[in-house]
């Protein structure tokens, strides 16, 4: 692909609020189905408020421009630019026999779930944990076992920790077939380090469960932190795992639905692949090979620019919350731009919580129970947004807490 005609150094303006209503978008044009009411600002769809990268847009323009939609086929290009980005980036080496692409990595791992296992099998996750994963198993015909992750004492400063002892224990005991591991953690926030990833994959290595690891957040770990990708971790874990990752989050694009997936075992990647080449699972549409590809190609500086801005979103709504409504407690993220807020100070009841938010701060919030009963009386608020938009969220926030007879 060449660079699409686009001015260079291109400075973003993110504090500009876009109005994304009557764009068919969930997260505004949902918000009456799912909570009953439109006059909400949204925190909740984990996409962000923000335009996409101008290499991006104007690649889109030129392949609309041509007017002929057939048949799509990937270029040599198109899968280089997907592995330069991952070797150059996290040290993740990839192969172009390696690779696939996936509609959707929630799709992809309800595939690997259904081609990988039979029904009755047991298949581990991580609570509190991105809500799909159970649906997925369950759906499916699988059982959800649970290896919960250890939450640190209140006021220690401490994040959580994967229970490693305790997924030792859960695998000797159910013998799961498969671990869906959330690398980053989705909703908390975690970049697991390489010595706890090792772990986990001498652990399933040992006792043969396969581990499918979701890196959708991987672009966004914040200073300080580094993403790891489970492959890469040991021979053992290349061994026994399948990697998704897509540039949906990272350059906000999930509406174009391009994930990809890696698998290093030939075995297992023939099995894999095989399955999705006889239900034609794996083949692309135009919108997303163009996106993804000047998305990895060309938009560096717009990644950069608006982790820049999100990471201050980041500590503006942390202070903001400890200064203010210091009942409330957030975990401030290694990775992505999900903040998890424990409000169990507040002594609500589920229902009362969610009432509070919904009925008196006019916000829609992520219910944290969906990510299992670990997550209840906690909440996730989605910060991708204009700063002045998210001030007024926390100030409709305070004053519902701090004047609730108002």
């Amino acid at each position: 692909m060449e660079r699409p005609n686009v001015i260079d150094n291109v400075c973003y303006m993110f504090d500009i609020p876009v109005d994304r209503r009557g764009t068919d978008c969930m997260k505004y044009d949902a918000l009456e189905k799912e909570f009953g009411r439109s006059d909400l600002i949204p925190l909740w769809v984990a996409d962000m408020d923000f335009p996409v990268c101008e290499e991006i847009v104007q690649a889109c323009y030129q392949r609309l421009n041509h007017s002929v939609y057939g048949y799509v086929h990937a270029s040599d290009s198109y899968w280089k630019s997907i592995i330069d980005w991952q070797k150059s980036r996290n040290g993740f080496n990839i192969e172009r026999e390696e690779i696939t692409f996936i509609p959707g990595i929630v799709k992809g791992i309800s595939f690997a779930v259904v081609s990988l296992t039979e029904p009755g099998d047991k298949i581990l996750i991580q609570p509190p944990v991105y809500h799909p994963f159970k649906r997925v198993i369950e759906q499916n015909g699988r059982v959800a076992v649970m290896n919960p992750l250890k939450e640190p004492e209140p006021g220690s400063g401490n994040n959580y920790e994967m229970d490693i002892e305790g997924l030792r224990k859960v695998v000797e005991k159910e013998r799961p077939k498969m671990l869906i591991l959330c690398n980053p953690h989705n909703p908390i926030g975690i970049s697991w380090p390489p010595e706890v990833l090792r772990e986990v994959a001498e652990i399933c290595s040992e006792y043969g469960v396969l581990v499918v690891s979701d890196e959708i957040h991987g672009d966004l770990v914040w200073e300080g932190h580094k993403h790891t990708p489970f492959a890469t971790v040991s021979d053992a874990a290349a061994n026994i795992s399948i990697t998704f990752g897509a540039p949906s989050k990272t350059f906000n694009i999930p509406g174009f639905v391009s994930s990809w997936c890696v698998v290093k075992n030939p075995d297992l990647r023939q099995k894999f692949f095989d399955w999705l080449e006889s239900k034609e699972l794996n083949g692309l549409n135009i919108m997303s090979l163009t996106a993804t590809e000047a998305a990895y190609s060309f938009g560096a500086d717009w990644l950069r620019q608006v982790k820049d801005y999100i990471s201050g979103n980041i500590f503006f709504v942390a202070n903001y919350i400890q200064t203010f409504m210091p009942k409330l407690k957030v975990h401030i993220p290694q990775a992505s731009f999900l903040l998890w807020i424990d409000c169990r100070e507040l002594g609500l009841n589920h229902d009362e919580l969610i009432d509070m938010l919904i009925n008196k701060a006019h916000l829609a919030l992520t219910d944290g129970a969906i990510f299992g009963k670990e997550g209840n009386g906690f909440v996730r608020m989605n910060v991708a947004i204009a700063r002045f938009t998210l001030e007024r969220a926390l100030k409709q926030l305070d004053n519902a807490i701090n004047n609730p007879e108002q």
